[in-house]
């Protein structure tokens, strides 16, 4: 019996999405996630959970698939949002965010699949490098610049895994991927596990290295943010729910990054940034309940990015619709747009009530698992921060990005409604937003990973929350209506892009050159490859651009490796 890593369906599919033609290419790129989750529901029925894919490498043994209950959870929610947002992509024809896409989700997949580090780093650089594409391929200087600052970040996330990996490994002789404790002394394995920490840090949006998310993802097209929202962060929660289970500083981190981006989304303007920022404060979320470590907790924050992916990715979608009919997602500019959209209003609202944690919606099947886990414990500060966050997101993601990109003042754009195949995606997500939270017992809890007898419903818990959404509507009532509420200003907030952009800018030269060099000797042989690739059989590459056959260079080399690996 061969048992087929959810990676592999994903890389199988992107290698033929390279050679298909238009709309079949499209159609392809929906039945990828179909065909990832009937084998997902082959492994779950047929072998089970278990350990697979196991081989030698040098003194090395490595495992392709660990699939537990936690790796069950991601592999789950990774292909439900994949094929959400090849739905949401239907209507787009470039090969390169096709490609990306479809491998970008098959590497997520392959981290959370991974049974040791060194598998793990392997798919974490492939989830950096595939994600880059989709910034890249919206083709304009902002996102080019924004792109090399993203892949500085992500490069930054692997090279600390790679010393941390190394370090262990000097310290310990073992790659187990498993729980590890934050040391305090200055052996190898201890300084290991700060590498490893921060190296997921990164990915999760630390303060100071957090404008990644607010810089990179706006910068994406229409259909890549949606993407982009899905996967990246929530491999980094999966891995930190792997090893830091428990550790007290994830708390201290978490309540920070719950609390600061309000500030900042409060006065932004560009409002797939302000989602950045709300991104950045649901993984707070996400991190205190990891940290606390508590089963309660801990399934807080897994039901918690569970749910984030589709609320966040609803409220992406929603934006990414805008863009695409207006041209623009700033506030300043919008306004009125429910005259001319109003089903793409109303799934917007879906998502925003989700992200608020309005009783029936998701976020309050799960973000109440958290901040009654930090009540449990008697984190009482922390506690009066998450409810502060709490009514913040509400105020920044529940009212503003709605009221100002549909109601507010009426720009006069008067625009199509969103394609029927985005209006599809939507609604997807929206019943998912609105099952998971009236039906939580049904689907979302049971397939949390520790045991839970949670019930958000009862009276204590739905009053108090349906008093703090209503104090906060009051207060941005009260705040527009005295203008103290900050307006829509066209403007740019650096935030701490100001710390690193000049020293970086001068480092990441020094770097930058022999890549430079390199790129060159690229440019010549892209010069004399299509004349050689149009004999024979290869007629076809002829066609491609040079960041098409990166791409595909890319999956042909992961597609070897997994093939030989699987086959042996």
């Amino acid at each position: 019996m061969i048992e087929i890593p959810p990676a592999l369906v994903f890389l199988l599919g992107a290698l033929f999405i390279a050679f298909l033609p238009g709309k079949i290419r499209s159609l392809f790129c929906v039945l990828v996630p179909v065909a990832g989750a009937a084998n997902l529901a082959w492994l779950y029925f047929g072998p089970g959970l278990g350990v697979y894919c196991e081989f030698e490498y040098l003194d090395f043994t490595l495992t392709l698939m660990r699939f537990d209950k936690l790796a069950l959870l991601f592999c789950v929610l990774f292909h439900l949002a994949a094929f959400a947002g090849m739905i949401f992509a239907f209507g787009v024809t470039d090969r390169v965010q096709q490609v990306a896409a479809t491998v970008y989700a098959g590497s997520a997949l392959g981290a959370v699949c991974a049974g040791d580090l060194l598998t793990l780093l392997i798919w974490w650089e492939v989830l950096a490098l595939s994600s880059l594409f989709l910034i890249w391929a919206r083709r304009t200087r902002e996102s080019r610049r924004a792109g090399m600052r993203y892949f500085t970040m992500q490069l930054l996330s692997g090279l600390l895994l790679f010393n941390g990996i190394a370090l262990q490994y000097l310290g310990t002789g073992s790659l187990a991927f498993e729980a590890v404790t934050l040391g305090s002394t200055w052996d190898a394995s201890s300084i290991g596990t700060w590498c490893l920490f921060l190296g997921f840090g990164v990915k999760c949006g630390f303060p100071l290295l957090h404008t990644w998310i607010t810089d990179g993802y706006p910068a994406g097209t229409p259909t890549g943010s949606v993407f982009l929202s899905g996967f990246t962060t929530k491999v980094a929660i999966y891995a930190m729910a792997r090893s830091f289970v428990g550790e007290d500083l994830l708390i201290t981190i978490g309540a920070a990054m719950a609390v600061f981006p309000i500030f900042y989304a409060v006065i932004e303007n560009d409002l797939r940034r302000v989602l950045g920022y709300s991104m950045i404060n649901q993984i707070g979320f996400m991190c205190v309940g990891i940290g606390i470590g508590t089963d309660l907790a801990v399934n807080g924050a897994l039901a918690h990015a569970f749910n984030d992916v589709f609320f966040k990715g609803l409220l992406f979608m929603a934006m990414g619709a805008v863009l695409l009919r207006t041209g623009t997602v700033n506030g300043s500019d919008l306004g009125g747009l429910y005259k001319s959209m109003p089903k793409t209003t109303v799934l917007c609202m879906v998502g925003a009530a989700s992200i608020s944690a309005f009783p029936l919606f998701s976020g309050f099947a799960s973000k109440s698992m958290i901040m009654v886990a930090a009540a449990e414990e008697h984190h009482t500060v922390v506690f009066f921060l998450l409810l502060f966050a709490a009514a913040g997101v509400f105020h920044h993601a529940g009212i503003k990005i709605p009221f100002f990109a549909f109601f507010a003042h009426d720009s006069k754009r008067r625009v199509a409604e969103a394609p029927r195949y985005m209006l599809i995606a939507m609604s997807l997500m929206a019943i998912v937003c609105i099952f998971n939270g009236t039906f939580p017992q049904w689907g979302l809890y049971r397939l949390l990973p520790l045991p839970n007898d949670y019930d958000p419903y009862d009276a204590f818990h739905v009053i108090t929350q349906l008093q703090i959404l209503f104090f906060s509507a009051l207060a941005f009532a009260v705040l527009m209506l005295t203008k103290v509420y900050p307006p829509e200003l066209r403007s740019v907030n650096i935030d701490a892009d100001w710390i690193v952009r000049k020293p970086g800018k001068a480092v990441a030269m020094f770097f930058v050159r022999p890549v430079l060099a390199i790129g060159e000797r690229v440019a010549e042989y892209e010069r004399w490859l299509p004349g050689v690739l149009r004999m024979g059989h290869f007629k076809r590459f002829a066609r491609l651009t040079l960041l098409e056959e990166t791409v595909l260079l890319v999956v042909l080399l992961l597609l070897a490796f997994l093939l030989v690996v699987v086959l042996a």
